[in-house]
């Protein structure tokens, strides 16, 4: 229990670092962090090691995350 606050502490802190970022930086930190918690989830409710399905889940979710952010500012530099 201790480890989830101080995980969710330091995610409030790094999402609260992510004002001045770009939207495809925004879309790669926040793609991640949620990959991240969800692979940990997913895999420790299987049986398996949340350290692995953390690791997995943060590359796959930067992966997406990015793509969406450089989605989000291309579109946003065609309307200005």
């Amino acid at each position: 229990m201790k480890r989830l606050i101080i995980f969710a502490l330091v995610a409030a802190v790094a999402l609260i670092g992510c004002t001045n970022m770009t939207k495809t930086q925004q879309g790669t930190a926040s793609g991640a962090a949620i990959g991240a918690v969800a692979g940990a989830g997913i895999v420790s409710l299987a049986g398996g090691s949340a350290w692995t399905g953390a690791a997995v889940g943060l590359g796959a979710g930067a992966v997406a995350g990015h793509i969406k952010g450089e989605k989000e500012q291309e579109a946003q530099q065609k309307a200005h």
